[in-house]
Parts: structure tokens; sequence; C-alpha cells
């Protein structure tokens, strides 16, 4: 099965672009958290494979492990071997702005890729890569919306606090939330750092506070299913919508047999292509957006069949 002919399209613009790159070009990429979930692991293993691919270009792979004090080391590091380019996905979008403010400065244009910066430190950046993580959220809202035909007590169980992409998410999931459907009440959220057994734990808290609970929002599915499987335990899932971001593997078979109802479809593979495109064209003196969003749908059993399985 095939994915979007949108999402089709854009990986093969990447490639066909990136094979057509002519100068030779060093780039650094330093990486939020590689070990946390499947997501960047696979993220990692396509840029790499990316990058291999072309006779032009040198990639230094790094990873902060979480650690904003490692990747900001990292950074300095970089701007030491004086490469190119530099790619960061930022471990915490406020603390990285002075470091990128020092790359800028040396004269070396860097890329964000996945989770935007704080506004302050846009100025600095040559260009954002990745999905638009609000919209993300609000898609979500809409389905939730559509799920409990407007009327509920739910939860959200939300990433790592201080991270861009966990607020963003929660921000536009809870601003369409309230505009579309004003009596589906939204009674907690707790953060569970993108962690499926931390989100297991916190959903089974949900439920031994709340007699009734009508849905849960997961910022990604690695947490949804945590969440999906608590619920199975207390024999309470039947009852409850769930419904996430990121679809994993996991989520898109949960999807399969109905226990979940719906997230939203973001390849780490595009993903990773298009923060190595977008390097490359800012390098090549190509004008390129500020912020280069790629497409990520909406996923339910409705449409299921019109996507492959995420690999993640």
């Amino acid at each position: 099965m095939l994915k979007n002919a949108a999402i089709a399209t854009s990986v093969f613009m990447v490639t066909t672009t990136i094979a057509h790159a002519e100068d030779p070009y060093r780039i650094g990429i330093t990486q939020n958290n590689v070990g946390v979930d499947s997501y960047q692991t696979t993220y990692e293993s396509a840029f790499e494979q990316a990058a291999d691919e072309l006779d032009n270009v040198e990639v230094v792979v790094l990873d902060a492990g979480g650690d904003v004090a490692r990747q900001i080391g990292q950074v300095r590091n970089l701007i030491q071997q004086r490469v190119d380019a530099i790619i960061i996905w930022p471990t915490n979008g406020q603390a990285v702005i002075p470091v990128i403010r020092q790359a800028h400065n040396a004269g070396i244009p860097v890329v964000v890729t996945n989770s935007k910066i704080a506004e302050a430190g846009l100025e600095y950046i040559a260009a954002f890569s990745g999905p638009d993580n609000v919209q993300q959220g609000a898609s979500s809202a809409e389905m939730m919306c559509d799920a409990l035909d407007g009327e509920g007590q739910i939860v959200q169980i939300a990433g790592q606090p201080g991270y861009t992409t966990a607020m963003e998410r929660s921000q536009g999931f809870e601003e369409r939330l309230a505009e579309a459907c004003p009596g589906v009440e939204l009674v907690e959220t707790q953060p569970a750092d993108w962690n499926r057994e931390k989100a297991q734990r916190v959903m089974e808290n949900f439920l031994t506070k709340y007699d009734d609970i009508d849905g849960v929002y997961a910022g990604d599915d690695n947490m949804g299913v945590g969440a999906l499987n608590a619920a199975k335990s207390a024999d309470r899932a039947e009852e409850i919508v769930f419904i996430g971001a990121t679809n994993f593997a996991v989520g898109y078979e949960a999807i399969e047999r109905g226990e979940y109802y719906g997230s939203i479809y973001q390849s780490p593979v595009d993903d990773a292509e298009a923060a190595l495109q977008t390097a490359l064209d800012v390098l090549s003196g190509e004008e390129v957006p500020k912020m280069n969003f790629f497409e990520t749908p909406k996923i339910t059993a409705d449409n299921l069949a019109e996507f492959e399985k995420p690999v993640f």
C-alpha cells in the first residue's frame, strides 16, 4: 500500500534533489535523544543512509542523549570543527539559543529539525525543517471531537516538559478543543516524557483518580499505547477513546484492531531526508522558506488502508 501522493512526491523530490547537489559539504547533526523512542532511532538511520548515498556529503552524527548541556557542548565542538552547516534537533528550544547564535556569528548556517526553538532564536537559524506540531495537536483535537460527538471528559498525556514539540502539540490540541467542542472537558494533563512505561503509570493514576474518562490524548503513539495498556489491564479500555500523534507501528496496529481511534501520520524517514535536503539547499544558495513543514495527515480506521504501517 502507498502513502498518500503528496508524501510520496515529497520523498521523491527530496531524493532527486539531494542527488543533484554538486559541491562537497561537511554537515554536523546533533540529535535530541536517539535512545528514547523508535522514531528517533529510525530518523538517525534514515539520515545516515541518505548521506551515505551521496559522494559529496560527509556527516558528523552526534546524539545529546536528552541532555541540553551535552548538546550545547556538541554544537560548540562542531563550530570548532568548522563544519559547513549544523543540523540540531533541540533538547530544549530555549536553552540552545545562545549556542545557535554562536554558530550564526561564526558564519555556520543552522537548520533546526523536527522540534522548533523559541521565537527569540529564529533570527539565528537558516531554516526549520519538520512537522507543524501546533497543527498536529489541532488535528488530534478534531478527531477527539468527532469520536466523542462533542461531549465528554478527557485526560492528556504530554511529552517532555520544556520540549517545544510537546508544548506545541498540547497548545494546538487545547486551543482547538476549546474552539471546536467546548462540551469536551480536559480535566488533567500529566507528562510522560515520550516514554511508554511512564505513560502507562500516568494512565494508571488517572484511572484510579477518575471514575469517568471518555478519552485520552497522548503526545505520541508510544505514550498512547502505554495508556491503552493501562486501561486494558484495568478492564476499562472499551469505554475510552485513544488518540495520539506521530503514528508508531504499535499505534497503527491498535487502530487496525479497533482499540485506538486515530493518530497523525508522520514519517521519520521524510523528516530526516527533509532536514538534510534543507541544509544542502541553504549551502547551495537556494532561497529556502524559514519554516519548512512537511505534510502530516490524520489517520483513523476510515483511511488506514491509504498508509503503510510505520517501520518504527
